[in-house]
């Protein structure tokens, strides 16, 4: 809990750290701002770092930051182990980091008060774990009555207190937490914000918090007329019953203010989602009209030519990005390849992969040379070039092997891929990614048994990876008479993803066998609202017409034949019950 306490007061998160990292370079330039030289092994320890932190390996990031703290006797590096330590909650790296920071940096009180507060911690660890929310509400109303006397140090302390709270707290009792502190800033917009928030988060395992958390993000607009954050924050809310509400309220508020960029952009992402593409290039062309130098906003416009299948407009945009020299990152050269792998040019995509430059996209682009290789019935040449690429990480060997799993599904050998996954398991027996996939090979070679086992494992090593609780639970419902024990792993996925369009697939799928269908038909609604997809339509029409509503099941299979003709579920199902 004084870890809570601490990074209230600094409002550190994990996110803020990785932001404040432009480049791998960043931490360098700063580090020189103390030390005008670097050895070749500090420099290696920032790089892995800064890469580390960009890829969401934090507990990486901060032990190579305090290690090249202690190398370069750095104050700033001390300074960013402490930020990250203390934002992913490890305790150790976090104290250690703020003790060189203070040694370094005498003059500095708050790696002091870190220290302090991580020290106490420390020294009381078992009884910090059962610290009543009661015990954690008083310090934290301490807290906030010395945040107000700083003005704008309370409304930050509010937004930051939810991610805070859920750390110690159940959902449910963060709510309550939540109430019980804001109650005496009743004109605090953050305040109220804060509960809306809490209890938006509560409603994805109990729906009655809605009209709750409604009533209070609208007393913070009240409050703070226009706050694009509250606007946003009420949209999530009403996307959660209806994408349509959503949508309306994100669109009336435009009009009241056509200036606002993030309102814009959140409108044009539930257009996305809603597949309604064309509409969503509008808001973006009047948002790069507004902004012309903004390169994300013509990343974004591109990408959504991409997703209309516009592929002369695509390229176009794209090219003239090309030609501005804005793609360090080789982003505008990966997307160039996939229209040219996407529109059926599968020599020039190849051609386009190979060329992407070195950086964060290069070693993916690589690995797409041997896809298309193998969308051009190349499959020897494809599996040539993988075993030739320079994997030199583990995680670049796992997805080698990965690829070349996918390389052999896509060409109907699934036993074929199922051994190679088998093969990479035993150099890596618990790397979680090669155990989900050979989960879903063994599954379509109908050894349901395997496929449990391999999922159970990932469960093991992640207890909170709402992707494989939701395949594990999935399996049990659909490929066994373990309905019960089936939903309660996806009822474990959807408390972790509540908005997940497959979690919510699998919810209405659970419902659906253990035949109930209301309650079937009220998530799979949810699920295609969130999703247009071929499987999550075929469950809702096969729900629909065991209900005796076959016209509109019907319609549902048809409108997604249209976008995915050659779906396996969405044709086995229509063939099964329309023929």
């Amino acid at each position: 809990m004084a870890l809570v306490i601490a990074a209230l007061a600094g409002a550190w998160t994990i996110e803020a750290c990785a932001q404040s990292t432009d480049s791998p370079a960043s931490s360098l330039a700063d580090a020189r701002k103390q030390q005008n030289d670097l050895s070749p092994e500090l420099m290696y320890r920032l790089l892995v770092a800064d890469i580390a932190l960009q890829r969401g390996q934090p507990a990486l990031a901060a032990r190579a930051y305090l290690e090249a703290a202690r190398e370069g006797r750095n104050a700033f590096l001390a300074r960013r182990a402490t930020e990250i330590g203390l934002a992913t909650r490890q305790r150790a790296i976090a104290l250690q980091s703020a003790r060189l920071w203070s040694e370094l940096d005498p003059d500095a009180e708050r790696p002091k008060q870190v220290a302090a507060a991580l020290a106490a911690a420390a020294t009381d660890g078992a009884a910090e774990a059962s610290v009543a929310p009661a015990g954690l509400e008083s310090q934290l109303q301490r807290l906030l009555a010395d945040a107000a006397l700083k003005g704008p140090a309370l409304g930050e302390a509010f937004l930051q207190l939810n991610r805070l709270l859920a750390q110690e707290l159940d959902l449910p009792a963060t709510l309550k937490a939540v109430q019980t502190l804001a109650a005496p800033y009743d004109s605090v917009p953050e305040a109220h914000f804060a509960i809306a928030l809490a209890a938006h988060n509560t409603g994805a395992a109990d729906m009655g918090t809605t009209a709750g958390a409604i009533k209070e993000v609208d007393r913070a607009l009240a409050l703070n007329p226009g706050w694009d954050r509250a606007v946003l924050l009420k949209a999530d809310i009403l996307n959660r019953q209806s994408p349509e509400d959503a949508v309306a309220w994100l669109e009336r508020y435009l009009k009241i203010e056509p200036n606002s960029r993030p309102i814009a952009s959140a409108l044009a992402q539930f257009y996305v989602q809603q597949k309604r593409f064309a509409e969503a290039r509008a808001l973006f062309d009047g948002l790069v009209a507004a902004d012309p130098p903004n390169r994300e906003l013509q990343l974004g416009r591109a990408a959504l030519s991409m997703q209309m299948k516009d592929w002369s407009t695509a390229e176009t945009q794209l090219q003239a990005l090309k030609a501005l020299a804005q793609d360090e990152d080789g982003t505008v050269a990966f997307y160039l390849a996939e229209v040219a792998e996407d529109s059926g040019r599968l020599p020039l995509a190849v051609e386009r992969f190979k060329a992407v430059p070195e950086g964060e996209r290069a070693w993916l682009a690589q690995l797409r040379v041997a896809t298309v290789l193998g969308k051009m019935k190349r499959l020897s040449e494809a599996q040539r070039y993988l075993a030739d690429l320079p994997a030199v990480t583990i995680e670049q060997r796992v997805q080698v092997r990965q690829t070349e799993a996918q390389l052999l599904r896509d060409a109907g050998d699934n036993a074929g891929a199922y051994g190679l996954l088998e093969k990479a398991l035993v150099e890596h027996p618990d790397q979680s990614d090669l155990l989900y996939d050979a989960a879903m090979v063994a599954e379509k070679l109908d050894r349901v048994d395997v496929a449990e086992a391999r999922l159970r494992r990932v469960v093991d090593l992640k207890p909170d990876n709402a992707q494989a609780l939701n395949a594990l639970g999935y399996t049990l419902v659909d490929r066994t008479d373990r309905h019960t024990e089936g939903m309660q792993y996806i009822e474990r996925a959807l408390k972790l993803s509540p908005d997940d369009a497959f979690i919510l697939d699998s919810m209405g799928w659970a419902h659906y066998r253990m035949g109930r269908l209301e309650e079937a038909e009220r998530f799979l609604r949810r699920a295609i609202a969130g999703r247009p997809d071929a499987e999550i339509a075929a469950h809702l029409g096969e729900v629909l017409w065991v209900k005796g509503e076959r016209d509109h099941a019907q319609e549902i299979w048809q409108s997604q034949l249209k976008s995915a003709p050659d779906n396996a579920v969405l044709l086995e199902t229509v063939r099964r019950l329309a023929h």
